[in-house]
């Protein structure tokens, strides 16, 4: 099932790379990013999440910016340190919040590449997804979105 602008977002929690537990409704209050994504260690994500981590436009007063993928929260802290990404990786191992947002790759064992923006008050503001897989997510919609919400 597709996840809608205006949608209240499912709420969730999953581990991040250093097996904290992050809650997307404890971030009520702050705009949140959520970019899904296939895999770590894969040539698009690798660039859109440097190309992210070192931009910080998207992480702009009150915004929250996570990625969310399949993989381990091992894999996920060996990939953020060797990259030195700024914001926190989610292990979505059994893709059950892929699942929620309907991002599950039709493959079934990936998510899409699909970026969702939660609104201060929890609600979906934004919600792009990539149908070809190695295609990289438009920035300047992302950008452009998250700036109507401050």
């Amino acid at each position: 099932m597709a996840i809608h602008v205006g949608d209240a977002a499912p709420d969730f929690t999953l581990k991040t790379q250093d097996e904290k537990e992050w809650t997307l409704s404890a971030h009520k209050g702050k705009n949140v990013v959520l970019l899904f994504y296939p895999l770590d260690w894969s040539p698009t994500c690798e660039k859109e999440n440097c190309s992210i981590s070192k931009d910080q436009k998207l992480n702009a007063a009150g915004s929250v910016v996570v990625g969310v993928s399949r993989d381990s929260t091992w894999s996920h802290k060996a990939w953020r340190n060797q990259h030195a990404l700024k914001h926190d990786l989610l292990a979505d191992v059994k893709l059950e919040v892929a699942g929620k947002y309907g991002v599950v790759h039709p493959a079934g064992f990936i998510c899409h590449r699909a970026t969702v923006i939660v609104d201060k008050h929890g609600k979906v503001a934004f919600v792009q997804v990539q149908e070809k897989t190695p295609e990289a997510r438009d920035m300047a919609a992302v950008e452009t979105a998250l700036a109507k919400l401050k």
